[in-house]
């Protein structure tokens, strides 16, 4: 669980890797640069590709993972303040608790309401500020990316691929990367014809840490634990990049915003509680099912 936790901190920097190392205004470039390269990296390592089924499911897990996710996140991005949209994203624990009960037959307890509400009011306490003006288009987004999220999480629990787990992270990231190139090049035009030394030190993070091992971790996790808490994790996000912004970027921080990082690191461990397996019984044999006498054996057949 540690483990898969480092994916969604990792993702945490995204934010200040983006302000500080990127080139303004090309979010899907981003997306491109960051998923891509990674998964036919992963590809060439592990020389690995799909079979059978697999063509398919890797398209609709890349297409929801990583291209859909990707889109429906930069028009979030776009139209609504960041506080929004991250308070938005944060019923996916929500989202993906219901799917999980539908299609894997999950049991969806109290406790895990509970504490997808209270991740929700811990993200708006440490992201969302009086003056976030709302956009229904921008809305229905954030809303659609956590569902899109939510439902490739699960499904990539449902079908278990044969395969390394690095190669089926390669096969999504490139499918996810493939179906972001000709919507970046529709909404955002060509790449910049000049990319400084600190750009491309800021894909390369992207690209190797921030998709080939954080999502290599993520889905390692999604292998081993129950989709539910996998996504939970995923709160860890903003608050490593408030961290950062304090840290790094010097950004004010309120004791509201420290109330509500609580409120998410609690809600988060909340939502791992599993309850422990049954114990075995102690009860003696059952009188009725007493083994039968042993034969009689002549003397000396024993020896």
């Amino acid at each position: 669980m540690l483990v898969t936790a480092l994916a969604p901190a990792i993702w945490g920097s995204t934010y200040l890797v983006t302000t500080e190392l990127l080139p303004p205004g090309r979010p899907l470039l981003a997306g491109v640069l960051r998923a891509l390269p990674a998964g036919l990296l992963l590809i060439a390592v592990t020389r690995r590709l799909p079979k059978g089924s697999w063509w398919w499911r890797s398209v609709v897990l890349g297409a929801l993972n990583i291209g859909a996710f990707f889109a429906l996140l930069f028009v979030a991005a776009y139209r609504l303040p960041g506080g929004v949209a991250a308070t938005v994203g944060a019923v996916q624990p929500l989202i993906a608790a219901g799917l999980s009960a539908a299609l894997l037959g999950d049991r969806l307890t109290l406790r895990t309401l509970l504490s997808g509400i209270a991740g929700v009011v811990g993200v708006s306490l440490l992201v969302l500020r009086a003056n976030a003006q709302l956009d229904a288009l921008g809305v229905a987004a954030a809303l659609g990316g956590a569902v899109v999220m939510a439902t490739g999480v699960v499904l990539a629990k449902r079908w278990t691929s044969p395969a390394p787990l690095l190669a089926t992270t390669g096969w999504q990231l490139t499918a996810g990367g493939l179906l972001l190139v000709p919507v970046t090049l529709l909404v955002e035009g060509p790449p910049p014809s000049h990319l400084t030394g600190s750009n491309l030190l800021g894909y390369g993070y992207l690209a190797l840490i921030g998709a080939a091992i954080a999502y290599g971790l993520w889905f390692r996790g999604l292998r081993a634990l129950p989709p539910t808490s996998v996504t939970f994790l995923g709160l860890l996000s903003p608050v490593v990049a408030t961290a950062l912004g304090w840290l790094v970027l010097g950004q004010d921080l309120a004791p509201v915003q420290g109330l509500g990082a609580v409120i998410v690191l609690g809600s988060l461990a909340a939502a791992q509680i599993r309850r422990p397996a049954a114990a075995p019984t102690t009860a003696g044999p059952d009188p009725a099912r007493q083994p039968d006498p042993e034969p009689a054996t002549a003397p000396g057949a024993r020896a």
